[in-house]
């Protein structure tokens, strides 16, 4: 089997996760970065290449994972994508529904895969339920409330001028932190009807919200809310809380920690369910999911199908936030 080559773009904290997840992977390889500063990641020893601009990138690759802000993911995978290169996107999928469209367009019009890392869906537990939920085994869903609790310093914020604002960023831990969960409440329970939010800027010298509450209702009539915050010291693990007709289940961090369904057993597994929750930190050492995601869109280009969060699908997630986003009724 032939060795699927990525580029990498971007060299902040997160591209050195997606280097160290590679490196356990087989017939998978980094061949290099793209950053404008010509400077590989922090801490990383290795020489591989740096190049600016993809166009005059000196090896061969065959897809590119984008790692840059969250308002830059078009420009590159377009790029890419122009270049016949398959377009493997770090969370969220982008911004904004113009720059989502330009990226899915783009990578049909080329025939190249387009895939975003939204990893907590490879999660076993979140598999599970998600099956069930298709199933419709808990019978009528009547509330599903998220938690997403975070903490993050002043220092954070400060560290890069787009962070926290709308241009780059897109918004605050809606789009940033909480962007996982969103993508997690959608898979599980589709696009709502109607939103409700009050979101406000409360500890932190920001552009946009850093706590906030969403009320959603879906067409079922199920009623969802979601918190999301980096105001919450000193960072909690997200909690999803599914009440149904047969009993409440309880999520912690992406796994089963309370099962109270009737007729039905928990079937919660052991293996495979260590996530990082990104509660108190933005650094990602524990590098599964990343694995499993990199290795799934590899697959996909391979076998010729749709990586496990396509374009299309990773999509839902930023409307739901853009919805959050475009309903706020706070008043402070």
């Amino acid at each position: 089997m032939e060795t699927f080559r990525f580029v990498i773009i971007g060299t902040g904290n997160i591209s050195k996760t997606y280097l160290n997840a590679i490196e356990k992977l087989k017939n998978i390889e980094t061949v290099g970065f793209i950053s404008r500063n010509l400077h590989l990641p922090e801490g990383i020893s290795n020489k591989l290449p740096v190049t600016a601009d993809l166009n005059t990138f000196p090896g061969e690759f065959d897809g590119v994972i984008i790692a840059t802000p969250n308002g830059l993911h078009h420009k590159w995978a377009v790029a890419a994508a122009q270049m016949g290169k398959h377009v493997l996107a770090e969370k969220p999928l982008d911004i904004s529904l113009k720059a989502m469209n330009q990226m899915i367009d783009a990578c049909k019009a080329n025939n190249v895969k387009l895939g975003c890392a939204y990893q907590y869906r490879t999660n076993v537990d979140n598999m599970i339920v998600k099956e069930l939920l298709d199933q419709k085994a808990f019978g009528k869903i009547i509330a599903a409330d998220y938690k997403i609790k975070c903490w993050r310093e002043q220092s954070y914020y400060d560290s890069a001028a787009y962070r926290g604002g709308y241009e780059i960023d897109g918004g605050g831990p809606f789009i940033q932190q909480a962007c996982h969960q969103v993508d997690i409440y959608g898979w599980f329970f589709g696009r709502p009807v109607r939103t409700v939010s009050m979101l406000g800027t409360f500890l932190h010298d920001m552009e946009a919200e850093d706590h906030g509450v969403a009320i959603l209702q879906h067409e079922n009539g199920m009623i969802g809310t979601i918190e999301a915050s980096t105001c919450a010291s000193p960072g909690f693990a997200p909690e999803l809380y599914i009440h149904t007709e047969k009993g409440t289940i309880v999520m912690t961090n992406g796994m089963i920690s309370e099962w109270h369904i009737d007729d039905i057993p928990n079937p919660s597994k052991e293996a495979v369910r260590q996530m990082h929750s990104g509660a108190g930190s933005a650094a990602v050492e524990e590098t599964s999911g990343h694995e499993r995601i990199v290795e799934d869109f590899v697959d996909a280009v391979r076998t010729n199908r749709q990586p496990i969060v396509s374009g299309e699908e990773a999509r839902l997630a930023t409307e739901i936030v853009l919805g959050i986003y475009n309903n706020n009724v706070y008043q402070k």
